[in-house]
Protein backbone atom coordinates (compact mmCIF):
# COMPACT_ATOMS: atom_id res chain seq x y z
CA UNK A 1 0.00 0.00 0.00
CA UNK A 2 1.28 3.45 -0.85
CA UNK A 3 2.82 5.32 2.07
CA UNK A 4 3.17 9.11 2.03
CA UNK A 5 5.08 11.41 4.36
CA UNK A 6 4.70 15.11 3.79
CA UNK A 7 7.19 16.29 6.44
CA UNK A 8 10.44 18.03 5.56
CA UNK A 9 13.44 15.76 4.99
CA UNK A 10 16.72 17.23 6.20
CA UNK A 11 18.68 14.73 4.10
CA UNK A 12 18.87 14.50 0.34
CA UNK A 13 16.53 16.96 -1.44
CA UNK A 14 13.71 15.12 -3.23
CA UNK A 15 14.73 16.41 -6.66
CA UNK A 16 18.24 15.04 -6.14
CA UNK A 17 16.84 11.62 -5.29
CA UNK A 18 14.77 11.50 -8.48
CA UNK A 19 17.78 12.70 -10.50
CA UNK A 20 20.07 9.88 -9.39
CA UNK A 21 21.25 8.22 -12.62
CA UNK A 22 21.80 4.58 -11.66
CA UNK A 23 20.11 2.42 -14.30
CA UNK A 24 20.66 1.35 -17.88
CA UNK A 25 17.87 1.05 -20.42
CA UNK A 26 18.19 -2.72 -20.15
CA UNK A 27 17.69 -2.47 -16.38
CA UNK A 28 14.44 -0.58 -16.92
CA UNK A 29 13.14 -3.10 -19.45
CA UNK A 30 13.93 -6.02 -17.15
CA UNK A 31 12.75 -4.52 -13.89
CA UNK A 32 9.58 -2.98 -15.30
CA UNK A 33 8.70 -6.09 -17.30
CA UNK A 34 8.99 -4.40 -20.69
CA UNK A 35 10.02 -5.77 -24.07
CA UNK A 36 13.65 -5.13 -24.94
CA UNK A 37 14.17 -1.65 -26.35
CA UNK A 38 10.98 -0.17 -24.88
CA UNK A 39 12.69 2.01 -22.27
CA UNK A 40 15.02 3.47 -24.89
CA UNK A 41 12.04 4.40 -27.09
CA UNK A 42 10.10 5.93 -24.18
CA UNK A 43 13.09 7.96 -23.01
CA UNK A 44 14.96 8.83 -26.20
CA UNK A 45 12.26 8.61 -28.84
CA UNK A 46 12.45 6.57 -32.04
CA UNK A 47 12.15 6.78 -35.78
CA UNK A 48 9.71 4.78 -37.86
CA UNK A 49 9.08 5.04 -41.61
CA UNK A 50 11.05 8.27 -41.81
CA UNK A 51 9.17 9.94 -38.96
CA UNK A 52 10.73 10.70 -35.58
CA UNK A 53 8.58 10.23 -32.49
CA UNK A 54 9.57 12.32 -29.48
CA UNK A 55 10.25 10.66 -26.09
CA UNK A 56 7.23 9.96 -23.91
CA UNK A 57 8.98 10.48 -20.57
CA UNK A 58 11.65 13.06 -21.39
CA UNK A 59 11.17 16.59 -22.64
CA UNK A 60 13.71 15.82 -25.35
CA UNK A 61 16.36 13.18 -26.12
CA UNK A 62 19.52 13.50 -24.05
CA UNK A 63 21.84 11.00 -25.69
CA UNK A 64 22.65 9.64 -22.23
CA UNK A 65 23.08 5.93 -21.57
CA UNK A 66 21.93 6.40 -17.96
CA UNK A 67 18.41 6.39 -16.57
CA UNK A 68 17.48 8.27 -13.40
CA UNK A 69 15.46 6.94 -10.49
CA UNK A 70 12.62 9.29 -11.42
CA UNK A 71 12.60 7.93 -14.98
CA UNK A 72 12.64 4.37 -13.69
CA UNK A 73 9.61 5.05 -11.50
CA UNK A 74 7.74 6.72 -14.35
CA UNK A 75 8.54 3.84 -16.69
CA UNK A 76 7.22 1.43 -14.08
CA UNK A 77 4.02 3.50 -14.00
CA UNK A 78 3.61 3.31 -17.77
CA UNK A 79 4.34 -0.42 -17.63
CA UNK A 80 0.90 -0.84 -16.06
CA UNK A 81 -0.50 0.08 -19.49
CA UNK A 82 1.86 -2.14 -21.49
CA UNK A 83 -0.85 -4.63 -22.47
CA UNK A 84 -3.07 -1.91 -23.93
CA UNK A 85 -3.47 -1.62 -27.69
CA UNK A 86 -3.22 2.18 -27.52
CA UNK A 87 0.20 3.56 -28.58
CA UNK A 88 2.07 4.87 -25.55
CA UNK A 89 3.20 7.93 -27.51
CA UNK A 90 -0.31 9.31 -26.94
CA UNK A 91 0.65 9.81 -23.29
CA UNK A 92 3.25 12.44 -24.20
CA UNK A 93 0.92 15.51 -24.35
CA UNK A 94 -0.59 14.60 -20.97
CA UNK A 95 2.81 14.08 -19.35
CA UNK A 96 4.04 17.41 -20.73
CA UNK A 97 1.13 19.21 -19.10
CA UNK A 98 1.45 17.21 -15.88
CA UNK A 99 5.09 18.29 -15.77
CA UNK A 100 3.91 21.91 -15.82
CA UNK A 101 1.54 21.23 -12.91
CA UNK A 102 3.69 19.00 -10.69
CA UNK A 103 7.27 19.54 -11.83
CA UNK A 104 9.80 17.18 -13.37
CA UNK A 105 8.90 13.48 -13.05
CA UNK A 106 5.18 14.05 -12.41
CA UNK A 107 4.46 10.30 -12.39
CA UNK A 108 7.06 9.76 -9.66
CA UNK A 109 5.27 12.12 -7.27
CA UNK A 110 2.54 11.40 -4.74
CA UNK A 111 0.21 14.33 -5.44
CA UNK A 112 -1.27 13.09 -8.74
CA UNK A 113 -2.20 9.80 -7.05
CA UNK A 114 -2.82 10.45 -3.35
CA UNK A 115 -3.95 14.07 -3.15
CA UNK A 116 -7.57 14.97 -4.00
CA UNK A 117 -6.59 18.30 -5.55
CA UNK A 118 -3.82 16.54 -7.44
CA UNK A 119 -6.28 14.08 -8.95
CA UNK A 120 -8.51 16.96 -9.99
CA UNK A 121 -5.58 18.58 -11.80
CA UNK A 122 -4.86 15.28 -13.54
CA UNK A 123 -8.49 15.08 -14.64
CA UNK A 124 -8.31 18.59 -16.11
CA UNK A 125 -5.15 17.69 -18.03
CA UNK A 126 -6.69 14.48 -19.35
CA UNK A 127 -9.67 16.41 -20.66
CA UNK A 128 -7.54 19.17 -22.19
CA UNK A 129 -5.42 16.76 -24.25
CA UNK A 130 -8.23 14.29 -24.98
CA UNK A 131 -6.33 11.39 -23.42
CA UNK A 132 -7.64 7.97 -24.42
CA UNK A 133 -9.66 6.42 -21.61
CA UNK A 134 -7.45 3.35 -21.67
CA UNK A 135 -4.46 5.52 -20.67
CA UNK A 136 -6.13 7.69 -18.03
CA UNK A 137 -4.77 7.93 -14.49
CA UNK A 138 -8.02 9.07 -12.87
CA UNK A 139 -11.61 8.20 -13.78
CA UNK A 140 -15.07 8.99 -12.47
CA UNK A 141 -16.85 6.12 -10.76
CA UNK A 142 -20.21 6.48 -9.02
CA UNK A 143 -19.85 10.24 -9.25
CA UNK A 144 -16.45 10.24 -7.52
CA UNK A 145 -13.00 10.94 -8.94
CA UNK A 146 -10.79 7.94 -8.30
CA UNK A 147 -7.66 6.30 -9.64
CA UNK A 148 -7.93 4.08 -12.68
CA UNK A 149 -7.13 0.40 -12.12
CA UNK A 150 -3.66 0.82 -13.62
CA UNK A 151 -2.92 3.82 -11.39
CA UNK A 152 -4.24 1.91 -8.36
CA UNK A 153 -1.90 -1.00 -9.07
CA UNK A 154 1.03 1.35 -9.42
CA UNK A 155 0.32 3.46 -6.33
CA UNK A 156 -0.02 0.30 -4.23
CA UNK A 157 3.64 -0.63 -4.78
CA UNK A 158 5.21 2.81 -4.22
CA UNK A 159 6.41 4.25 -0.92
CA UNK A 160 6.52 8.05 -0.87
CA UNK A 161 8.37 10.56 1.25
CA UNK A 162 8.05 14.32 0.83
CA UNK A 163 5.84 13.86 -2.21
CA UNK A 164 8.33 11.75 -4.20
CA UNK A 165 8.79 8.01 -4.69
CA UNK A 166 11.32 6.87 -2.14
CA UNK A 167 11.19 3.17 -3.02
CA UNK A 168 8.96 0.71 -4.80
CA UNK A 169 8.22 -2.97 -4.89
CA UNK A 170 8.61 -3.93 -8.56
CA UNK A 171 6.24 -6.90 -8.31
CA UNK A 172 2.98 -7.16 -6.35
CA UNK A 173 3.65 -10.86 -5.78
CA UNK A 174 6.93 -10.16 -3.98
CA UNK A 175 6.20 -7.22 -1.60
CA UNK A 176 9.37 -7.70 0.48
CA UNK A 177 11.51 -7.06 -2.60
CA UNK A 178 12.18 -3.32 -2.85
CA UNK A 179 14.02 -0.99 -5.17
CA UNK A 180 15.53 1.96 -3.31
CA UNK A 181 17.89 4.40 -5.07
CA UNK A 182 19.85 4.84 -1.83
CA UNK A 183 20.46 1.11 -1.28
CA UNK A 184 22.03 -1.62 -3.38
CA UNK A 185 22.47 0.82 -6.27
CA UNK A 186 18.71 0.82 -6.76
CA UNK A 187 18.63 -2.87 -7.65
CA UNK A 188 15.90 -5.17 -6.26
CA UNK A 189 16.80 -6.28 -2.76
CA UNK A 190 15.39 -7.72 0.44
CA UNK A 191 16.67 -5.67 3.38
CA UNK A 192 19.62 -4.44 1.28
CA UNK A 193 20.54 -7.96 0.10
CA UNK A 194 20.24 -8.06 -3.66
CA UNK A 195 17.81 -10.62 -5.00
CA UNK A 196 20.25 -11.44 -7.77
CA UNK A 197 22.86 -12.53 -5.21
CA UNK A 198 20.37 -14.63 -3.25
CA UNK A 199 19.15 -16.35 -6.41
CA UNK A 200 22.72 -17.05 -7.54
CA UNK A 201 23.58 -18.62 -4.18
CA UNK A 202 20.42 -20.71 -4.31
CA UNK A 203 21.22 -21.96 -7.82
CA UNK A 204 24.73 -22.81 -6.61
CA UNK A 205 23.23 -25.20 -4.07
CA UNK A 206 22.80 -23.17 -0.89
CA UNK A 207 19.50 -24.07 0.75
CA UNK A 208 16.96 -21.38 1.48
CA UNK A 209 17.27 -22.20 5.21
CA UNK A 210 21.04 -21.61 5.08
CA UNK A 211 20.53 -18.40 3.12
CA UNK A 212 17.98 -17.20 5.65
CA UNK A 213 20.41 -17.83 8.50
CA UNK A 214 23.37 -16.33 6.66
CA UNK A 215 21.61 -13.06 5.80
CA UNK A 216 19.27 -12.90 8.80
CA UNK A 217 16.20 -13.15 6.58
CA UNK A 218 13.09 -15.30 6.83
CA UNK A 219 12.59 -18.30 4.52
CA UNK A 220 9.61 -16.43 3.04
CA UNK A 221 11.85 -13.49 2.17
CA UNK A 222 14.30 -15.85 0.49
CA UNK A 223 11.43 -17.39 -1.46
CA UNK A 224 10.28 -13.95 -2.58
CA UNK A 225 13.77 -13.01 -3.75
CA UNK A 226 14.09 -16.19 -5.81
CA UNK A 227 10.57 -15.83 -7.16
CA UNK A 228 11.21 -12.24 -8.18
CA UNK A 229 14.32 -13.21 -10.14
CA UNK A 230 12.34 -15.91 -11.94
CA UNK A 231 9.58 -13.43 -12.76
CA UNK A 232 12.01 -10.79 -14.03
CA UNK A 233 13.68 -13.41 -16.19
CA UNK A 234 10.31 -14.23 -17.74
CA UNK A 235 10.06 -17.74 -16.29
CA UNK A 236 6.89 -17.15 -14.26
CA UNK A 237 4.87 -14.74 -16.38
CA UNK A 238 1.77 -16.90 -16.00
CA UNK A 239 2.33 -17.79 -12.32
Amino acid sequence: MAVARWCHDVGMPPHSLLDRAIYSYGDVDRLAGLHAGTALRWLEGYERKGRFYEPVLREEPTGSDAVTWGEMVEARMLAEFRDRRIPMVRMRPAIEKLRQQFGRYPLARARPFLDVEGRELVQVVQQEVGLDRGLQLVVVRSGQLTLSLAAQRFSSIVHYEDNVAQSLSPQLRTPDVLMDPLRSFGQPAVRSVRTESLAEDYRAGTSREDLAELYDLSPEQIDQAIRFELISAGSLRAA
